[in-house]
């Protein structure tokens, strides 16, 4: 018996139930949806949510955003930078847990929060390194905390565009996946592993256990090879 992995893009709840309904007329036994940033309501047992936003459902992997980001201010204190700014929209998701790491970070390093330095809202990247350059509060800031590669590498030109050297002035650091372009650093980040989701998908679709998450799953630290 043949296996086979069919694969839909979909960036709206309306096209995740689209391709979610052509897939289960009889193409796939089971069904994973990865990275949904907008609610599904969808408690089906031959589908497994993996990173997406409001499943808490039994059938769902989560990845723990909270530790993420704690771990990036631990190692960016550790490095010397102290002034931490965060750019990470709502509409990347998780946005409420990453703020809770990055104020844990703080607290259990004695430092301040600076409301001024955290960019919650949907602000583009580079109008939010524009105010942090502007704002007298934020002038000194050495480190950047920001969602994702995408973010990262608009960033990077911005702050190079203010005289900002990445990483000497500032350091950027992404909370999922780095960078490989030419003419841009790269960066620390977190990346979380594939093999490891991949090995809980497995067991859950050859076991059928009623938990495929367990606990979140948590990203490694990778830190750019000088």
């Amino acid at each position: 018996h043949q296996k086979h992995l069919l694969l839909r893009f979909a960036n709206t709840s309306n096209g995740v139930m689209s391709s979610l309904e052509e897939l289960t007329c009889g193409l796939c036994d089971n069904v994973l949806i990865i990275g949904a940033r907008f609610p599904l309501n969808i408690n089906r047992p031959d589908v497994v949510l993996v990173d997406c936003l409001d499943s808490e459902g039994d059938n769902s992997i989560q990845f723990d955003h909270a530790f993420a980001a704690e771990t990036a201010c631990h190692y960016l204190i550790s490095q010397g930078r102290r002034q931490i700014a965060l750019i990470h929209p709502q509409s990347s998701g998780f946005a409420d847990q990453v703020l809770l790491g990055y104020k844990h970070a703080l607290e259990k390093n004695f430092l301040p929060f600076n409301r001024n330095l955290v960019f919650l809202d949907n602000t583009s990247p580079s109008v939010a390194v524009q105010e942090l350059v502007n704002n007298a509060t934020t002038l000194n800031f050495n480190a950047l905390l920001v969602s994702d590669e995408q973010q990262a590498q608009r960033v990077v030109p911005q702050l190079q565009a203010f005289n900002r050297a990445v990483p000497q002035n500032v350091m950027v650091f992404s909370l999922a996946g780095s960078l490989q372009l030419p003419g841009i650093p790269t960066i620390p980040a977190i990346e979380y592993s594939m093999d490891a989701m991949a090995s809980r998908i497995v067991n859950w679709l050859t076991e059928k256990t009623d938990n495929p998450g367990g606990s979140p799953l948590r990203g490694d630290l990778i830190i750019p090879k000088h």
